[in-house]
């Protein structure tokens, strides 16, 4: 059993007598190439190359490969250029291409040269096709059969070995395009001498090479299959999207929104060089700010009445913050739905009124709760009264521009989980201060 990972990361990092490669061979022994893949990225700089030292040579390739793009190329950059050949020595175009934005052209070269005849002819069709796209990704472990094979030859080629995560016999006709599929489980009790064709699979979904890799990954994990066949503009087999693969691009595609959303990258280091990190976040910081001087811009035109009427500033927080919470939930929910193709023209009234009827509710029972609250802090009823309508209408236009935003930003081409939180915070919060503080002009001076 793996010991838990915080515990190790405490013990390679306070322990200095883990450099010595056989420390650490005994370390890690038996425990899979995520786990160390995940220990090294939690490691700092040095303590990482040390123990990478470590790693036998034969696994060091099946690491790099699942290690996140920056902290695998620091070890990539301190690698001595004569150990790249045994390292490549059992690569294939998947853990080429894998590791592809990693690695500098002159590695590149090596691992190609190390791939033999067949796995150089995938990884250069592959790189034909877009990271963004499914045919960047195929699988080209499958089974597959001329389109009129028997039974006995799909006992035979089952016999042989089927490959993880695959539970169909592909079939193709002549020109290598794909025609059928048939379930193992079908195959297993037939009559030797029947055709496959008989027990094939009706209308089982295609992929096409340039299809999403997202959108596409959702629909392996929906199809009740598997893995599906991946094709070319021709019909052509390309290979196939396995259940694993298609749930690991997923994976990385909400991590990538998640990060987004704070402006950084997916694949940035916990220990990556402070004027990298600095560089990479500073744009948003910077774009915040812009945004941040617009909304107290807004403020300024209310100098007046703050002067007067100092309740208003100490409650301000409460407006922005009430707005910005309830639009940020809209906006993850339709960011959410966009990815996932639920979001259309069709049925964007409809989602429109229900988050108006949404924000509406719980706009009006928060607006009375913290009117109640005001009123009874400075005793003053009109206050009570401001703050109540000015919170009920923020967050209803909260709503309005959490459902908006992403939609407007989508068709743009700018990614809504990137650009959608910064510009939703400063609706909210220039709707929540005009409508609080024009509200408190009107009413208490």
């Amino acid at each position: 059993m793996a010991e838990p990972l915080p515990d190790l990361i405490e013990e390679l990092v306070s322990d200095t007598s883990s450099d010595d490669p056989a420390a650490i061979l005994t370390t890690l022994a038996g425990q899979d190439d995520v786990y160390i893949a995940t220990l090294l990225e939690s490691l700092p700089v040095e303590r990482r190359l040390a123990i990478w030292e470590g790693i036998p040579r034969d696994r060091k390739l099946d690491v790099l490969v699942e290690m996140r793009s920056d902290p695998r190329e620091i070890l990539i950059d301190r690698t001595p250029h004569n150990e790249w050949a045994a390292i490549f020595s059992d690569i294939e175009a998947e853990d080429l291409l894998e590791l592809l934005d990693s690695l500098p052209n002159r590695l590149v070269d090596v691992a190609y040269a190390e791939l033999d005849a067949q796995q150089q002819v995938f990884f250069r069709e592959a790189t034909q096709f877009g990271d963004a796209e499914v045919g960047h990704w195929v699988s080209h472990e499958l089974l597959v059969l001329p389109l009129n094979a028997k039974v006995r030859e799909g006992l035979r080629l089952i016999r042989r070995n089927v490959p993880s995560h695959c539970d169909t016999i592909f079939l193709v006709n002549r020109s290598g395009q794909f025609s059928a599929a048939v379930r193992l489980t079908r195959v297993f009790g037939a009559p030797e001498h029947l055709p496959l064709v008989e027990l094939t699979e009706e209308n089982i979904p295609t992929l096409k090479g340039r299809d999403e890799t997202t959108s596409s990954s959702l629909q392996v994990q929906r199809s009740g299959y598997a893995s599906l066949p991946v094709v070319d503009d021709s019909n052509k087999l390309l290979g196939r999207l396995d259940i694993t693969s298609a749930s690991e691009l997923i994976n990385e595609f909400y991590e990538r929104q998640v990060m987004a959303s704070a402006g950084m990258d997916e694949d940035e280091d916990l220990f990556s060089p402070v004027a990298k990190s600095a560089k990479n976040r500073a744009l948003w910081l910077g774009i915040n700010l812009l945004t941040a001087f617009l909304a107290s811009w807004f403020i300024g035109r209310f100098e007046a009445t703050l002067q007067q009427v100092v309740a208003l500033a100490v409650l301000m927080p409460v407006v922005a913050s009430m707005g910005g919470i309830a639009g940020s939930q809209t906006l993850t929910l339709i960011v959410r739905g966009l990815a996932l193709g639920q979001v259309t023209s069709a049925n964007f009234r409809a989602l429109m009124i229900k988050e108006l009827k949404v924000g509406g509710v719980n706009g009006v029972i928060w607006a009375l709760v913290i009117g109640i609250v005001a009123y009874f802090w400075f005793s003053d009823v009109v206050l009570g009264m401001v703050i109540c309508l000015a919170i009920l209408f923020n967050i209803v236009a909260a709503a309005v521009a959490g459902v908006f935003l992403p939609v407007i930003l989508d068709k743009m081409k700018i990614d809504p989980a990137l650009s959608g939180s910064v510009i939703l915070t400063t609706v909210t919060d220039i709707v929540g201060f005009v409508a609080f503080l024009g509200l408190g002009t009107l009413f208490l001076l």
